[in-house]
């Protein structure tokens, strides 16, 4: 079952056809996973072998147990579970691109928080959407898997052919998986520009704040200057003995470091 190669997963023997799919599992939760599950069809009766509790059997079990029509066989119960699981890999695609897109709003938009000193929320930002990528890429997985056992289910073996109705569906369910690993594929694409918009947006702060650094080193500068010349001891220096001479540096050191300060915003550089 932990084979990947498909010669391992879809095979028959003995008559029976034996399938093994990666289906999702706990996608709820913060900690989704893959989960093998074999389905062993033989003799118009199903078998599965799984390790792991998905949601669609659990849907399926319950709406059998609602109402089951009379002469349901094997083939009937499969096509049921392989229509809840793509039914189910829908709804995790639908709920996965609109939390991206609240992501992104809250990228490019975001609602009463400035642009600066949001470390934290870009970090809850960069989990959720290293979350919905795992997360989308684990489905798109599962629908490669299903689409393969829906292929291999719907070939005739050993001279027996499915009812119209079930051709029918199998086909449906094909253009369904084909349709929703086309929208996986879309969604792990706008995940990675919403990854590097977010990363151009950590970058930008990181530039802001390092240039804020950067201006006022050269503010701070022409003050340092002016202090440093009248820190010097030498015994001639005739502004030592003046009485106005500690203001006068005061004001000087005060029109230095607002003098660039200026600059910097008529430039539009601050």
């Amino acid at each position: 079952m932990q084979e990947i190669e498909v010669s391992s997963r879809l095979y028959v023997e003995n008559g029976a056809r034996y399938m093994t799919a990666s289906l999702m599992c706990a996608a709820d939760t913060e900690s989704p996973r893959i989960t093998p599950v074999t389905f062993i069809l033989a003799g118009h009766r199903l078998v599965t072998v799984r390790y792991d509790q998905p949601k669609p059997f659990t849907l399926v079990e319950n709406k059998l147990a609602r109402g089951c029509a009379p002469g349901i066989n094997g083939e009937v119960v499969m096509l049921e579970l392989l229509d809840a699981v793509i039914d189910r890999c829908a709804d995790i695609l639908e709920r996965a691109g609109a939390d991206v897109d609240e992501v992104s709003h809250d990228i490019f938009e975001p609602e009463g928080a400035s642009r600066s000193g949001q470390a934290k929320r870009y970090s809850n930002i960069l989990i959720k959407i290293g979350r919905k990528g795992d997360l989308t890429s684990k489905v798109r997985e599962s629908l490669v898997s299903v689409g393969r056992v829906v292929t291999f289910v719907a070939a005739a073996v050993d001279g027996v052919k499915w009812s119209k109705d079930m051709r029918e569906q199998l086909k449906t369910m094909q253009r369904d998986v084909a349709s929703l690993t086309d929208h996986a594929s879309y969604l792990s694409n706008k995940i990675t520009f919403v990854l590097d918009a977010m990363l151009g947006v950590v970058n930008l702060e990181q530039n802001n704040i390092i240039k804020l650094f950067s201006v006022m080193a050269v503010v701070l500068m022409p003050p340092t200057l002016i202090a440093s010349v009248y820190g010097m001891n030498f015994k001639f220096m005739p502004e030592l003995e003046w009485v106005h001479g500690y203001p006068m540096a005061l004001v000087m050191m005060l029109c230095a470091a607002v003098g660039p300060y200026l600059f910097f915003k008529w430039k539009k550089w601050l």
